[in-house]
């Protein structure tokens, strides 16, 4: 797919159904409401970032500022379409996000993961190299936090980020 030109941005409303149907194809993920994606795709949209190829949404990082935390990014979940996969595109989606004016306090992110999840915790410990930073990590939620089957999910904190001088 390198042939093709990727083009990374802030989701706007008209891509929300396409962000749900690519959370759809990643089987790893759990699929939230319709309406929650149109919600990331307006309210939410400073701490979101999609790729696009051709106008079809290849990649969706969703995240939030955190209420009590107002320098802590909380990246919530990361899409990428499996054609697009190993080209570092869920880093550039997060760094898209970092970079915008919004954000210029944000001085860590948060994510959790499931401890089978080894090439999430994978990108998440390269994107912390990339932002000369360290990642720590702790347990969040328990299995007996969900109603559902659900596994456990670790907090992973990176950061302190060093800001960036632009260019």
């Amino acid at each position: 797919m390198s042939d093709k030109k990727i083009y990374i941005r802030k989701p706007k409303k008209e891509f929300s159904k396409k962000i749900f149907q690519l959370v759809k194809s990643c089987s790893n993920l759990d699929l939230n409401s319709e309406y929650l994606y149109l919600l990331q795709s307006t309210h939410f949209k400073e701490c979101c970032s999609i790729a696009l190829c051709d106008d079809k949404v290849v990649g969706f990082v969703s995240g939030y500022k955190i209420p009590n935390n107002e320098n802590a990014l909380f990246i919530w979940q990361v899409a990428i379409d499996e054609n697009f996969r190993g080209l570092g595109l869920a880093n550039k989606l997060i760094t898209n996000t970092l970079k915008r004016k919004v954000n210029s306090d944000v001085n860590y992110i948060h994510t959790t993961v499931s401890p089978d999840n080894k090439s999430s915790i994978r990108m998440f410990e390269k994107l912390a190299k990339k932002l000369n930073t360290q990642m720590k990590s702790k347990k969040f939620f328990k299995k007996e936090d969900f109603i559902d089957a659900h596994e456990e999910e670790t907090l992973y904190e990176i950061g302190p980020i060093k800001k960036q001088k632009e260019k």
